[in-house]
């Protein structure tokens, strides 16, 4: 049992260095992500230090996996997906996809409000694409100010200034899919303007 215990923990260093660079992410980008210094970090990846809870927790998050994947857990023969959704500025993200890098899919919720929304348009690199679920969803692309409705997808380039906002009172459900520049357009920190109702 020690025997294997050790195995799953030796393991868990290339692991943690090979989650790292498929998302092309820097020792010190992670250690800002996580809190957790980049020697803590480096000793981690290269099986000098042991890993525990403590770290492994914020690095799983940080990478977007289970402990389970982290460490190579053996299936349980439970096939249910246990999803975190993550909220920021009045906005409900529900990841669909758990891969490290390459196309993201998310569920989004916004809530509704009737207050007045001023616009804030923002562009990354990257491209979009957004399917609206149930409720109107305002999309301002460029000079472009459209509401989509459900049913109603919308694709571009997302160096193209951009915003979306549920269009009424009533929230808004879509799916969107981005790479990992829209991935931290949606989740950058950054103060909630009155009345605003997404982190775009």
């Amino acid at each position: 049992m020690d025997d294997a215990l050790d195995q799953t923990l030796d393991a868990v260093g290339p692991r943690l260095r090979a989650l790292r660079q498929q998302r092309t992410t820097t020792l010190a980008e992670l250690s800002t992500a996580t809190g957790i210094s980049v020697s803590t970090l480096s000793r981690l990846e290269s099986g000098t230090r042991r890993p525990t809870l403590e770290l492994l927790l914020p690095l799983a998050r940080a990478h977007g996996v289970t402990l389970d994947e982290l460490v190579d857990a053996p299936p349980t023969g439970d096939p249910r997906v246990h999803l975190r959704p993550i909220t920021r500025h009045g906005m409900t993200m529900l990841p669909l996809t758990r891969r490290a890098g390459g196309i993201q899919a998310y569920k989004l919720i916004l809530r509704g409000d009737s207050r007045s929304t001023e616009p804030d348009p923002q562009s990354h690199e990257g491209y979009e694409w957004l399917y609206v679920l149930n409720g109107r969803l305002r999309v301002v692309l460029g000079e472009h100010d459209l509401v989509l409705s459900p049913g109603e997808a919308a694709e571009f380039d997302t160096r193209v200034p951009h915003w979306f906002g549920a269009a009424d009172a009533e929230p808004v459900e879509f799916l969107s899919l981005f790479g990992r520049q829209g991935e931290r357009a949606h989740l950058r920190a950054r103060p909630s303007a009155p009345g605003r109702q997404d982190g775009r």
